[in-house]
C-alpha cells in the first residue's frame, strides 16, 4: 500500500510537472548562456586543474570529486539497467539529452552557489548552496528551510536507502545469498552501515579526501571494462545505435504507456544520475576556493558530462553490446551481471560486485557531505559533535533499513524526494539567473583580455549584497 501511494505521487510529479520543468529550464539556460556546454567545454577542462591560491582550502577538483562521488554511484550502473529494462533502448537517448541540456542548468545553480556563498570567520573557508542563495537573494528563510529539509530527507533517507539496496542486490548472484535470501540483505546492509559510520565520523575533511582519492580510480577502471566489452562485441554497435534512436522516437509506445516509456525512464534515471537542477552539487561547489564564481560553474557543468555522457554511456553500451536482451524481470543488478557474464564468464559478476561496493561507498559518503551542509544552515552554525554523532547514527540506521526494502519502493521513494528538491530549486534558479548570467559575461570579458578572471560583487550589481565577494 505504501509503495502504491508513493508510485502514484511519483507518476503525477514526473508526468505533469518535472519533465516539462526540467526540459524547459535546461533549454532556457542553454540559449541564455549561448550553448555554454559546447563553446566553453575546453575552458571547463582548463579551470578544473587550477590550484587554490591558499594552501589547505578546497580546490575546484576536490569539489568536483565530492559532487561526482554522489553522482557516480549505483545510479550509473543499476539506474541505467533499470531504465533500459523498463523503458527499452530509447531510454539511453533521453538520458543523453537530459545531460546535454542539464549541463547549462548545473552551471547556473553552481555559479549562484559561489556568488552567494559565505565565509567561515574562524577558518576562512567558504560554504553555501541553494538554501543560502534562496535566503540571500529571495529573503525567504522559510523556503530555504524547506529546501534544506528536503535535501536531508532525500540524501540521508531516499538516496542512501536506495544505494544500500542496490549494493546488497549485487550479491544475489552468489550461492551464499541465494541460500539465505531473507537474512543476507540485512547482513550486507549492516556491514555497509557500519563501514559508512566509520568513514563519516571523521567529518568533512575525511569525506573530501576519501572521495577525491577513490572516484578517479574506480571511474577509470569501470569505463575501461565497459570499453573492452564493446570492443569484444563491436559488430553489434551499429545495430545498438539504430535501436536507441528508433526506441527514443517510438511515440506510439511513449504515449501508450508514458510512465514506463523510454522518455520517462530516460529522464528519471538521467536526473538521478547527473542531478542537474536537483540542488545538490551547489553545496559542494560553494566550498571551492576560486577567483571567480563562473570557474566552479564550469567545473560542475563538466561533472554532468563525466557522469552521464561518459560513465552512464559506458554502462549502456556495455549492456546493449553484450548480446543479452533486457527484460523487466532482470532490471537492476541481474541484467548487469548477465551482460558481463556473457563477455567475461564468472569474472563478470565478481567485477561488478567489487565495482558496486566502491561506487556505493563514495555515493553514501558524498550524500552525507551534502546533509552536513544542510544541517549547518538549519542550525545557523556548525552542529555540535554530540548532535552530529546522534544524527549520523540515525543516518546509518536508514542505510541498514534500505537494504531490506523492495526494489519498487526504494526507487519510487528516491524519485519523489528528488522531485521535491527539483520543484523548489529549478524555479528559484530561473528567477535568480540574472547574476549568474552577468557573472558569465564578466568572466568572458576578462578572459578575452588574457587575464585570470577575478570577481567582485559590484561587477554584477551586487555590491554589499554578498558575504564573500566584496
Amino acid at each position: 500500500m505504501i509503495n502504491d501511494i508513493v508510485l502514484a505521487i511519483s507518476n503525477f510529479m514526473y508526468t505533469y510537472l518535472l519533465v516539462i520543468l526540467l526540459l524547459a529550464a535546461g533549454l532556457y539556460f542553454t540559449f541564455r548562456t549561448r550553448f555554454i556546454q559546447f563553446r566553453m567545454f575546453r575552458e571547463s577542462l582548463r579551470v578544473v586543474a587550477e590550484r587554490p591560491d591558499r594552501a589547505g582550502t578546497v580546490s575546484s577538483f576536490q569539489a568536483l570529486m565530492v559532487s561526482t562521488a554522489s553522482r557516480v554511484g549505483t545510479g550509473n550502473i543499476i539506474g541505467v539497467s533499470v531504465a533500459i529494462c523498463i523503458g527499452g533502448y530509447g531510454a539511453v537517448f533521453w538520458m543523453w539529452l537530459i545531460a546535454i541540456i542539464g549541463g547549462a542548468t548545473a552551471f547556473v545553480e553552481s555559479t549562484l552557489a559561489q556568488i552567494y556563498k559565505r565565509r567561515n570567520a574562524e577558518t576562512g573557508e567558504s560554504y553555501g548552496g541553494p538554501a543560502y542563495y534562496i535566503e540571500a537573494a529571495l529573503h525567504s528563510r522559510p523556503l530555504a528551510v524547506l529546501f534544506a529539509l528536503s535535501l536531508i530527507a532525500t540524501y540521508a533517507g531516499g538516496f542512501n536507502m536506495l544505494c544500500s539496496f542496490n549494493l546488497q542486490s549485487t550479491f544475489a548472484a552468489y550461492s551464499f545469498y541465494a541460500d539465505n535470501q531473507k537474512l543476507m540483505p540485512w547482513v550486507i546492509g549492516g556491514v555497509a552501515a557500519l563501514l559508512t559510520c566509520f568513514c563519516v565520523m571523521g567529518g568533512g575533511k575525511r569525506i573530501i579526501a576519501f572521495a577525491s582519492t577513490l572516484v578517479p580510480f574506480m571511474g577509470g577502471l569501470y569505463v575501461l571494462v565497459a570499453v573492452i566489452v564493446v570492443v569484444l562485441n563491436l559488430e553489434l554497435l551499429p545495430q545498438v545505435f539504430v535501436r536507441i534512436f528508433q526506441g527514443a522516437f517510438d511515440f506510439q509506445a511513449i504515449f501508450g504507456a508514458f510512465t514506463s516509456s523510454a522518455l520517462m525512464q530516460g529522464i528519471k534515471r538521467g536526473l538521478f544520475s547527473n542531478e542537474a537542477g536537483v540542488g545538490s552539487a551547489p553545496n559542494a561547489a560553494a566550498a571551492a576556493n576560486v577567483s571567480h564564481p563562473v570557474k566552479q560553474g564550469l567545473v560542475q557543468m563538466l561533472s554532468v558530462f563525466l557522469d552521464t555522457l561518459l560513465i552512464c554511456s559506458a554502462t549502456a553500451l556495455m549492456l546493449l553490446c553484450s548480446g543479452v536482451e533486457p527484460t523487466e524481470a532482470a532490471q537492476g543488478a541481474p541484467y548487469v551481471q548477465a551482460a558481463l557474464s556473457a563477455s567475461f564468464g564468472q569474472l563478470g559478476p565478481i567485477f561488478i560486485t567489487v565495482a558496486m561496493v566502491l561506487f556505493a561507498f563514495t555515493t553514501l559518503i558524498g550524500n552525507l557531505f551534502y546533509v552536513d551542509n544542510a544541517l549547518a544552515y538549519l542550525m545557523k552554525k556548525v552542529p555540535s559533535k554530540q548532535f552530529m554523532f546522534v544524527f549520523r547514527i540515525a543516518a546509518v540506521l536508514l542505510i541498514f533499513l534500505g537494504a531490506g526494502l523492495s526494489i519498487d519502493l526504494v526507487w519510487n521513494l528516491a524519485d519523489v524526494l528528488m522531485g521535491i528538491m527539483v520543484m523548489i530549486n529549478v524555479p528559484v534558479i530561473l528567477f535568480l539567473s540574472r547574476p549568474a548570467l552577468a557573472a558569465l559575461k564578466d568572466y568572458a570579458a576578462q578572459r578575452k583580455t588574457g587575464r585570470n578572471p577575478v570577481f567582485t560583487a559590484s561587477s554584477v550589481g551586487l555590491k554589499e549584497k554578498t558575504d564573500y565577494w566584496n
